[in-house]
């Protein structure tokens, strides 16, 4: 099969990191081609030097067998190479035909741009390739997928024949999901070829023609889709062996720890965002919450950790209220919190990892003690923490800005597990991490649900929150739409209730089919 694209033994190397060591890759005509690895394995490296972000300290791109030098995305789009970004880099108040045509625009004369041409060429477009969208629609408009099929569009629109599409299934329902596999495989019949970079390996295996592991910025090997399996992508990941599927024991549940009576709060712009939600967790349990990202999972996390202010309602923990208190009131109560960006919330990037490792309780012994720091209980901390947590890193001095993504995050686990507690709010725990990291996460969280400990969980993974959960709650506008147990939850029912039908009718529409 013809060859459309080679990186021949790429090297990109920063200040004591060697991020691409000699990495080669190349992309077929007609082909949609995986790309993993772990996080800091040299993928981002590898496609930023592709799409003109980065310059190689050494080795050769060849397009359509000629040799090519690419020195900025402008060049990168001339050539003929797209990329569709993980955030959208979309703007909400323009139409669709606004945002693709945007630097583009086609002018009936010096000063107008000719919309009602630019509207035509759009609709033909999105009708070619299979991806319908309102040309007029603005982007506030419309949902996730949709705004995806957008930034497809921008790329198609400029001609790419090699499209890059960074997580493209993070913020999709299933549904959505679906529905880009089938816009992937009209590309790809149409002689456009994918890189398709995921940390989603059952993803790999339902969509790649091929697969290009990185490890440690080396490229691992090239295998054909049909002839591997996840697990062994796992293993060429990580290089060990991978538990794909956690093993969860029967639950145990005890005491009622957390309960919220009809809690209702507004979002930053002050339009509801939790509409009399009512929930309980009890001890030895996990509850999930599923739902498209924006339907009130963060104001409901807020809530309950004390940084957003409930408007009505009653959240009980233990039998006591704990509406409205402030973070650190709550969490003395035993209360542990993984926000969903931890560069926001859970980190403060430019102290070192010792300091951070002991945010929150900082303030008291034997962290300090008559407003005096005792360093070596930090110290010690740190070492010990480093240690359970596998946080890999050079030193507990060493600044946590400095630091991957996963190991990142591992101080944040490390911090919020490490201590005596009674509930966890946990967000998006993996989000962005690779399946080393994963899987090492969810085992200390089904350690903690083991010992007894409330977890409430949020993730835009479903088979994250169907791998973990003893029951999963659905959200939709910020209503829980319904409470599934998880013996009877599948995919399917779950990702209709995520668009706003309710139980019983997922249920029906399930039974029908």
């Amino acid at each position: 099969m013809e060859q459309i694209l080679e990186m021949v033994n790429i090297v990109k190397t920063f200040p004591g990191v060697v991020a691409n060591n000699k990495v080669s890759f190349e992309v077929r005509k007609r082909e949609i081609h995986a790309l993993v690895g772990e996080n800091g394995a040299g993928k981002t490296t590898l496609m930023n030097i592709l799409y003109g972000l980065y310059k190689p300290d050494g080795g050769d791109i060849i397009i359509a067998g000629e040799k090519t030098s690419i020195d900025s995305p402008i060049v990168a789009i001339e050539k003929g190479i797209g990329l569709v970004a993980q955030h959208f880099m979309l703007i909400e108040p323009l139409t669709v035909a606004e945002n693709i045509i945007l630097g583009l625009e086609t002018r009936k004369n010096k000063i107008f741009t000719d919309m009602r041409k630019a509207n035509q060429k759009v609709k033909e477009l999105s009708e070619l390739y299979g991806l319908e969208v309102d040309p007029t629609a603005r982007i506030m408009d419309i949902s996730v997928g949709v705004q995806q099929r957008v930034e497809i569009l921008k790329i198609l629109y400029r001609e790419a024949q090699i499209l890059i599409l960074d997580e493209p299934t993070a913020v999709l329902t299933p549904q959505e999901t679906k529905e880009l596999y089938k816009v992937l495989f009209s590309l790809k019949e149409m002689g456009k070829s994918v890189v398709f970079i995921t940390h989603k390996l059952n993803e790999v295996m339902d969509i790649s023609d091929r697969v290009t592991v990185l490890r440690g910025g080396k490229a691992i090997g090239t295998v054909n889709t049909s002839e591997t399996d996840a697990t062994q992508l796992a293993s060429m990941m990580v290089g060990r062996e991978v538990l794909m599927r956690v093993k969860k024991e029967g639950k145990k549940l005890g005491e009622a720890v957390l309960e919220l009576r009809k809690v209702s709060a507004v979002d930053s712009r002050k339009l509801p965002a939790l509409k009399n939600v009512s929930l309980e967790i009890r001890a030895g349990e996990i509850l999930g919450i599923a739902g498209v990202q924006g339907n009130g999972q963060t104001e409901l996390v807020e809530v309950l950790t004390g940084l957003r202010k409930a408007t009505s309602g009653e959240v009980m923990l233990k039998g006591d209220s704990i509406i409205n208190k402030n973070s650190r009131s709550i969490r003395e109560l035993r209360v542990a919190h993984i926000p969903e960006d931890r560069n926001k919330r859970g980190l403060i990037l430019d102290y070192d990892v010792a300091d951070n490792l002991i945010l929150g309780p900082h303030y008291k012994p034997p962290f300090t003690y008559r407003g005096k720091r005792n360093l070596q209980n930090v110290w010690q901390n740190a070492r010990n923490l480093i240690a359970e947590f596998d946080i890999r890193t050079p030193s507990y001095d060493t600044k946590a800005e400095t630091l991957s993504g996963g190991n990142q995050q591992k101080i944040v686990v490390a911090r919020e597990l490490g201590g005596d507690i009674s509930l966890l709010v946990v967000s998006q725990p993996t989000r962005g991490l690779d399946i080393g990291t994963i899987e090492f996460i969810h085992k200390r969280i089904l350690e903690l649900r083991d010992k007894g400990v409330a977890i409430l969980l949020v993730s835009a993974e479903l088979t994250e929150i169907m791998s973990l959960s003893d029951r999963i709650a659905v959200m939709y506008d910020g209503n829980i739409v319904g409470i599934l147990q998880d013996e009877e939850a599948k995919e399917e029912q779950i990702g209709m209730m995520m668009t706003g039908i309710s139980k019983v009718d997922a249920l029906r529409g399930e039974e029908s089919d």
